[in-house]
């Protein structure tokens, strides 16, 4: 066997292999190009979703003749010159593969200039250069790829449909403006313009473009600052939820980046506010020392390596947890913002909603009074209050006159509103009003709130122990769970667990902590051995919070359960009071609004 070193031109096409993945790659490795070089401007125009041609025009600063053939070298670079460089990457592109590599496997034309000298154009097929010329002096770059994998047709066989490869050159230009809100970008097809942004740093604006108007008004911005990170950006509120992490979008120091512990810690920001397998829609820059990030663990840079990422995880949670405390997170029916034409460029105005039947609606509200007093059907109207756990007390009517005579402004959880019962359907769904209109409550839900901020603060404050079984449990697991029992004995005795040899793979519990939910110790038994299977620990935190989670499952009223106006009246106060009142531990809605413009609405009372 004869080793011989690749010619440049094979080794450019396996680099390409790795860089120039689809046509979407090539749209981000010369965009990140354009940014890296102040660009201002960047025009984007695709033909075929860029199988035919991609086409990238910007307004940065070009490059003389010598620096416009080297940058085609493969490993040229400006922006490395030391391994101590790599440390410090404070620019998108760095490596020097990219424009080798779609050179190699394309027909590229470069045009480039300095504002005050002719511009060069170099005319480039499968690597090699095939012409220099002289055009126009215009500041900037232009880049044409023309014909891509023209010269390895078995990379077009793995292309998808147009449809298909357009979406994916789409969400790398989203994501490019939302990563550079003070670039303006021009996206074409086929001479159709998709998308465009205005450049003027406003990141909502930017938002609005990509997602719609209506999300828009539904993001939260978000700030924190600590030693080492700096993070802005606009979290939506949890009634706005998507079925994928697709939405999530991260940016390390202007790179969008892909890492599932930065979406791990943004879904336990929203913690239990979102619904079981859904995820936010989030638009988070951090701003860091390039040192604390390592940029140079994936061909296309997507991921990154933290050298502080529990400092940083922990900071991203507590800054969406401050954000959602300062929120009323009442899903309610909104109206469509103004749309004004502002100096040629669509401006949309997110504060300005005022219209003609502003001032009937406030008229209206001004009227609305307030019923006491619900049919209920005294026959199904049982208890519903249990052991210690929190009360939803009965009181008299003289009472319940006086609390709704206070002020809002007493009550020490200003985020829900006070709301007065009406009435109920079908024994399941309160109905309230106020001042603002109607409003309807989930009752198992929001005593799920409820008892679960109790029991949750309930398990966290009891320590390791335990109560003795009158009759011990006995549990089989398979040969791997019992070779993790045996070998985490230590960690599970810490918990409060002793696992007693009673054959092979059998074994005996004579004790457990006394926080087990009667009932449920077998459950919580079993989910701890399988979170030792997964994770090879005992999460003591992640455990005690999914118990709370099952115990006020468990014990919270249910539906067709009857209550009476005092019963109701009282649930909702304690229910306002909750630190997160808005959802139930699995992030289902508690209430839902409708602000009597939308009962108007319904109605034809307003057109």
């Amino acid at each position: 066997m004869v080793i011989e070193t690749m010619p440049d031109q094979l080794a450019n096409k396996i680099a390409a292999g790795e860089v120039v993945e689809r046509p979407a790659s090539v749209v981000k490795e010369l965009v990140e190009n354009s940014i890296d070089a102040g660009s201002r401007s960047i025009k984007i125009e695709i033909e075929e979703a860029g199988l035919k041609r991609i086409k990238i025009t910007d307004d940065g600063d070009g490059m003389v003749e010598k620096d416009a053939e080297h940058a085609f070298s493969r490993h040229a670079t400006s922006k490395i010159r030391s391994e101590q460089d790599l440390f410090h990457v404070k620019t998108l592109g760095f490596r020097g593969e990219a424009l080798a590599s779609i050179a190699a496997v394309s027909q590229l034309t470069l045009k480039t200039s300095k504002s005050e000298e002719a511009s060069t154009i170099l005319r480039i097929e499968g690597g090699k250069i095939l012409s220099r010329d002289k055009g126009d002096a215009r500041k900037g770059t232009e880049i044409t790829v023309d014909h891509l994998f023209y010269n390895t047709p078995a990379r077009l066989k793995y292309m998808k449909t147009i449809h298909t490869e357009l979406g994916h050159i789409t969400d790398v230009i989203n994501r490019m403006s939302l990563s550079h809100p003070n670039v303006r970008f021009d996206l074409y097809h086929n001479d159709r313009q998709l998308f465009q942004t205005n450049g003027r740093g406003d990141l909502l604006q930017v938002i609005a473009q990509i997602y719609g108007f209506n999300i828009a008004k539904k993001m939260i911005k978000v700030e924190k600052e600590t030693l080492d990170y700096k993070m802005s950006g606009y979290i939506a509120k949890p009634e706005v939820t998507r079925s994928s992490k697709h939405y999530i979008s991260t940016i390390i120091n202007g790179r969008f980046i892909k890492s599932i512990a930065l979406n791990k810690a943004i879904q336990n920001g929203y913690h239990t506010l979102l619904p079981i397998g859904r995820s936010p829609i989030v638009i988070l820059q951090i701003e860091m020392d390039p040192i604390l990030v390592d940029v140079n663990v994936h061909p296309a840079k997507l991921e990154v390596r933290f050298s502080k990422e529990k400092e940083l995880f922990a900071a991203i949670e507590s800054m969406i947890r401050d954000a959602f405390r300062q929120e009323t997170l009442i899903p309610t029916q909104e109206k469509q913002p103004v749309r004004k034409e502002k100096n040629d460029q669509t401006h949309f105005d997110f504060n300005d909603h005022h219209s003609v039947n502003d001032d009937k609606e406030n008229e209206d509200e001004k009227e609305v009074k307030f019923s006491d007093s619900v049919p209920t059907s005294s026959s199904q109207n049982t208890s519903f209050i249990q052991d210690s756990e929190p009360v939803i007390r009965e009181t008299n009517q003289e009472e319940n006159d006086t609390l709704m005579n206070e002020e809002n402004s007493e009550s020490d959880q200003p985020r829900m509103p006070v709301m007065y019962p009406i009435g109920q359907h079908h024994g399941t769904y309160i109905i309230a009003q106020n001042e603002k209109g109607l409003y309807l409550i989930d009752q198992h839900a929001a005593q799920e709130r409820i008892k679960y901020e109790y029991f949750r603060e309930r398990v966290s404050e009891v320590g390791h122990e335990v109560q003795e079984l009158l009759v011990p449990q006995t549990f089989d697991f398979s040969n791997q769970e019992a070779m993790m029992i045996d070998h985490y004995q230590d960690e599970l005795k810490k918990v409060g667990l002793f696992f007693e040899h009673f054959g092979q793979n059998t074994y005996l519990i004579r004790s457990h902590p006394t926080w087990f939910p009667k009932g449920a110790e077998e459950a919580v038994i079993r989910d701890i051995i399988d979170q030792v299977m997964v994770d090879e620990k005992i999460d003591l935190t992640k455990l005690r919070e999914e118990t709370a989670i099952l115990m006020a499952c468990k014990r919270s009223i249910k539906a067709n359960h009857y209550l009476n106006n005092n019963e109701m009246f009282e649930l909702l106060e304690t229910l306002r009071k909750s630190i997160d009142p808005f959802t139930c531990p699995h992030g289902r809605p508690i209430v839902i609004h409708f602000s009597s413009y939308d009962l108007e609405k319904m109605f034809k009372r307003v057109m």
